[in-house]
């Protein structure tokens, strides 16, 4: 028996603060968690959607600090921003 229309797996999303320099993708979701950031969650989300992390958004890691790969250059459709890894963690992607 043949399937037509077989499944198509599904995708699982990671947290950018984990992808390393080289890493292409799509942001999938927000999700802040206490202790991201020195900021509350409801900010840190506020920020990061106004630099342009929003869902359906392509992003690519430039480049990794020397000490501890932080922080990072990540470009985020045209627009290049430097992130501390703890913030990227609420990044999901794809």
């Amino acid at each position: 028996m043949f399937l037509e229309n077989p499944p198509v797996a599904a995708q699982t999303s990671s947290p950018l603060g984990r992808a390393l320099a080289g890493f292409r993708g799509r942001i999938h979701a927000i999700q802040v968690t206490d202790g991201a950031s020195g900021l509350t969650p409801e900010e840190l989300e506020s920020r990061l959607i106004e630099l342009g992390f929003v869902e359906g958004a392509t992003v690519e890691i430039l480049h990794e600090g020397a000490f501890g790969r932080d922080p990072i250059a990540v470009r985020v459709d045209n627009a290049t921003i430097a992130l501390r890894r703890r913030e990227a963690m609420a990044i999901f992607v794809v």
